[in-house]
């Protein structure tokens, strides 16, 4: 029988989330119109399941654009000042669309990290990258990604870190998961990772977060070729443009949360 999040409680009191995009939320808009996210999420499930009497910090340090020797310069080192007891660590994306990415170097990197990390004492919760299979122009990077994706497997192996497989998680390969700039997840799509980090964590859920939606109608080929232009003159063309004039979308963006704070419970 699964574990309910009343009889499972938390061994973590101070979390702190590292990495781009994906780990600030966004896409995943509240109604006050900032960003929310998986791990924002993953963190009010932790906060319920903490023992009654014990306080729970949570601080977000990722920020969007940032490249993965951007992410372990300066926000490792962060999360080992805080003294947190569980680091999500996700990373290397940004690196894996660019054109001559090394996804051996990546791992490398990582490693050391995560070695860093776990000398300290805190739990690492890594991710894959999610497979591009079904993405045009991105999908030309699957084959960095999947070398990446596995020595991520490896280095946890290696480290006893926890790993969100996003590589083989079917419910992300729905088109309806993703925003229109198809890199950034919906805000179901970061509900459902929340709770697949939960589960890999420990906390057992309903299993809610593999479940597929009911099949879509089919595209028409010419509203398809519509969009796909749409997407590249709206998303792709900007990004292009930054790399060229070598800017990032988080060059003046701080994270939202520089430091641990508790966080209330969620309230769906």
């Amino acid at each position: 029988m699964s574990q309910t999040a009343d009889a499972w409680t938390s061994p973590w009191r101070r979390y702190v989330a590292l990495g781009d995009s994906f780990t600030e939320g966004l896409e995943d808009l509240t109604d006050d119109g900032t960003y929310r996210g998986w791990a924002d999420r993953l963190a009010a499930l932790l906060a319920a399941a903490a023992p009654g009497d014990a306080s729970f910090g949570y601080a977000n340090l990722a920020v969007r654009g940032r490249l993965l020797g951007q992410i372990l310069g300066e926000q490792v080192p962060a999360a080992l000042e805080h003294g947190a007891d569980l680091v999500s660590l996700v990373g290397g994306g940004n690196d894996i669309l660019r054109p001559g990415s090394d996804p051996d170097a990546l791992a490398a990197d990582l490693e050391r990290a995560v070695e860093r990390l776990r000398a300290s004492g805190a739990d690492v919760l890594l991710a894959t990258p999610v497979d591009p299979v079904q993405s045009p122009i991105i999908n030309l990077t699957r084959g960095k990604a999947a070398v990446f994706g596995t020595s991520i497997w490896s280095i946890a192996q290696r480290h006893g870190a926890y790993v969100i497989d996003l590589w083989g998680m079917r419910s992300l390969q729905d088109r309806r998961m993703w925003a229109a700039d198809r890199i950034h997840l919906t805000t179901g799509g970061h509900e459902r990772v929340a709770r697949y980090a939960a589960d890999v964590l420990g906390l057992r859920g309903d299993g809610s977060w593999h479940e597929l939606l009911p099949p879509a109608p089919a595209r028409v080929r010419r509203e398809a070729w519509r969009e796909d232009a749409q997407w590249l003159r709206q998303y792709v063309g900007p990004w292009v443009g930054r790399r060229l004039r070598r800017q990032s979308s988080g060059d003046t963006v701080q994270p939202k949360r520089p430091r641990p704070e508790p966080l209330q419970p969620p309230g769906d």
